[in-house]
């Protein structure tokens, strides 16, 4: 009789330069350190890359821009809302950054995914496993004022264009507010840099 040969599992977790494991099916909070996030969203390029400049602009320095943009949308924001604003795009650090036209063409899996690993970032640094409506809205209002800016100072869009996707933001709230883009090195200092003070103010 032939010998029936178990099915080949596939691997589902990933090694971080912190020595730690990460499943990405079952993510769990004591797997995730700041460090791996920064070192990660730093080297994932925005835009697929095509964004102009000797440098990538990366998930981090997005990042950075959105938590800015938060607090002057939200100067009376909690401090936590401000860390969750920081942390909006974290789990890319594992997953990369799809643009929205990949990620409709991939399904609810890739949802999902970045679902569980937002979970568990969350609780690993003392948020809610899962925001409120109005702080992900308010979140996501910073988002789309970030695109807006990358899209026209970077991404090679028109002010119109870029208007019609991510709607035009007042011009008070981008005032000295410019893109530059850097080595992945400092932006991965100031990531930790800004992390490690909004959980000074927790």
């Amino acid at each position: 009789m032939d010998q029936i040969m178990p099915a080949k599992s596939h691997r589902a977790w990933q090694r971080m330069l912190s020595g730690r494991r990460l499943d990405l099916l079952d993510p769990t909070p004591v797997d995730i350190e700041i460090e791996d996030i920064a070192h990660g969203l730093a080297f994932v390029a925005r835009w697929n890359g095509q964004t102009r400049g000797d440098f990538a602009y990366s998930v981090a320095e997005h990042s950075l821009l959105v938590e800015e943009l938060h607090g002057r949308l939200f100067p009376k924001a909690l401090t936590k809302w401000k860390l969750a604003a920081l942390l909006h795009d974290a789990p890319e650090y594992v997953i990369g950054d799809m643009i929205s036209p990949v990620k409709a063409a991939v399904g609810p899996g890739y949802g999902e995914l970045d679902d569980r690993l937002t979970s568990a970032i969350h609780i690993r640094f003392g948020l809610p496993a899962s925001l409120p409506k109005t702080v992900k809205a308010q979140i996501k209002r910073a988002d789309k004022v970030s695109a807006w800016m990358e899209a026209v100072q970077i991404a090679g869009f028109s002010e119109a264009e870029a208007t019609k996707f991510f709607g035009r933001p007042n011009p008070d709230l981008i005032e000295g507010l410019d893109i530059h883009l850097r080595p992945p090195v400092e932006v991965r200092r100031d990531f930790v840099s800004r992390h490690e003070a909004l959980l000074k103010l927790l």
